[in-house]
């Protein structure tokens, strides 16, 4: 994207991006700058602190992170930032996500991460709601966001057939 991004979508693995890249598809479609990045917990410790304590820095305002698995990397990004982190768990062969959403969603007190759906419904609502944030400060990007909810009211059907 041109404009300096101002959501991070990370994710410990190049197959989370089936599920990460529709957080990047909703910010695209309501024209918010984002990065995408992979970044593991486990396998690039440095590259994940790098990534989460210069955030702020580089003008990010929301991260997104997506983990399967032992799902680190939410909570380790939310410990290094004070930016705003949403946690979307990927479906995990084993236990099919349920693993994700249970490391991401217990932190304890004082860490906080917005813990999001198990896999594409949660990175679609990841990106809804990074959107949803930066629009608290921006009259443009919240009419965008309020015509995809109106486009998305409108689609529903009235009747079953």
């Amino acid at each position: 994207m041109a404009d300096a991004p101002l959501v991070g979508i990370i994710m410990g693995s190049t197959s989370d991006w089936e599920t990460m890249r529709h957080a990047a598809d909703v910010l695209a479609e309501l024209g918010v700058p984002h990065e995408t990045r992979v970044v593991s917990a486990h396998r690039t410790p440095q590259r994940l602190y790098d990534y989460a304590t210069g955030a702020a820095d580089r003008g990010l305002k929301v991260v997104i992170a997506g983990a399967g698995g032992a799902a680190h990397l939410p909570g380790m990004a939310a410990s290094m930032t004070h930016l705003p982190v949403l946690g979307v768990p990927v479906e995990s062969k084993a236990l099919k996500g349920m693993d994700s959403l249970l490391s991401i969603a217990q932190m304890p007190g004082g860490i906080p991460v917005g813990t999001l759906a198990i896999g594409k419904a949660g990175a679609i609502n990841a990106g809804l709601l990074a959107a949803a944030i930066l629009a608290t400060a921006d009259t443009a990007l919240a009419d965008r966001v309020k015509a995809w909810r109106a486009r998305q009211t409108d689609s529903v059907a009235n009747d079953p057939e």
